[in-house]
């Protein structure tokens, strides 16, 4: 595994990220109206409601940390899409370039999207709401890994289908992690509470608000 060849394929979809209008409305405009959408609905829960805090809490801080899962699995599946729409497979199969540095540079795109997003949207929601994401310290740092690693594992199982049926199962791309969503936010209530481990993304957004969602507001 050489370093220069992932950096490469890096650069490469850093340079597509930067040209591509498709990529940039993806990493700020879709999430700066969810924060708006939702941050609206949460404030007017909070003003005709007493006790809505909890509500706005889970709003916000689902929508923010929501964005990590969604960079990691888009930059997976897209890019292996990108990649089939423009039959760019052999050329890169025939290039020096292994499986797992390709793979790895997937990942790594998905880190450095995911930061950006996360820090434009809790930035918009901390201008706009006061709902200031970063008093969760450095304890937001598992929570990244966490999610992080449940977007990859999503995208390389929707990748993976795609890969074995062809372009024609494409929209499993975005509706698997909308799914994937509904799983972690609203299975515990309609499946009960002793399926709460079903999906992990439930523990990790159950944890983040019953350990430190007082300290958010």
């Amino acid at each position: 595994m050489k370093l220069h060849r992932i950096f490469a394929v890096v650069l490469r979809y850093l340079y597509l990220f930067k040209h591509s209008l498709d990529r940039l409305s993806d990493a700020f405009y879709w999430p700066t109206i969810d924060i708006l959408l939702w941050g609206l609905t949460s404030l007017y829960f909070q003003k005709f409601t007493p006790d809505a805090s909890i509500v706005v809490l889970v709003l916000m801080s689902g929508i923010l940390l929501w964005l990590i899962v969604w960079r990691g699995q888009y930059e997976i599946t897209v890019n292996i899409l990108e990649d089939l729409w423009n039959k760019n497979l052999i050329n890169i199969f025939v290039s020096p370039l292994k499986f797992s540095e390709w793979v790895l540079s997937f990942f790594i795109i998905g880190i450095v999207k995911a930061i950006v997003s996360l820090i434009f949207a809790s930035l918009l929601a901390f201008f706009l709401y006061k709902f200031n994401l970063y008093l969760y310290g450095f304890y937001l740092i598992p929570y990244f890994i966490l999610l992080i690693t449940t977007g990859w594992w999503v995208g390389c199982l929707v990748a993976g289908t795609i890969l074995r049926f062809g372009t024609r199962i494409q929209t499993l791309a975005s509706p698997f992690a909308v799914f994937s969503s509904l799983l972690s936010s609203f299975h515990s209530s309609t499946l009960g509470a002793e399926s709460s481990s079903f999906h992990p993304n439930q523990l990790y957004f159950r944890g983040f608000a019953r350990g430190f969602g007082k300290r958010l507001f």
